[in-house]
């Protein structure tokens, strides 16, 4: 290979899953967004309902994308863990 090819990716769907992560957030935070501009629009409230709604989709969003980042952290830390007890053992 030489020095313009780009080496590949270990694990080409990181890029795909944080994608997916940030389409997610844009998604629900819209689709509560409107959900929120319904409600105002039916009880006759200008901005509350819109205000809250993004704020619970929002707040919801991250405290599931930290969940999501501590899991894949400790899967990755077992798995340097398991490396290097097969590198000791090997020695």
């Amino acid at each position: 290979m030489n020095r313009l090819t780009p080496r590949p990716l270990d694990d080409s769907s990181h890029l795909d899953s944080t994608l997916g992560r940030g389409m997610d957030v844009a998604i629900i935070t819209a689709l509560f967004l409107g959900a929120g501009y319904l409600l105002d629009r039916w009880v006759g409230t200008k901005p509350l309902f819109m205000i809250v709604f993004v704020l619970l989709a929002v707040i919801g969003e991250f405290v599931r994308l930290r969940y999501v980042y501590d899991a894949k952290m400790q899967e990755l830390e077992s798995r340097r863990a398991g490396a290097a007890q097969a590198r000791r053992s090997e020695r």
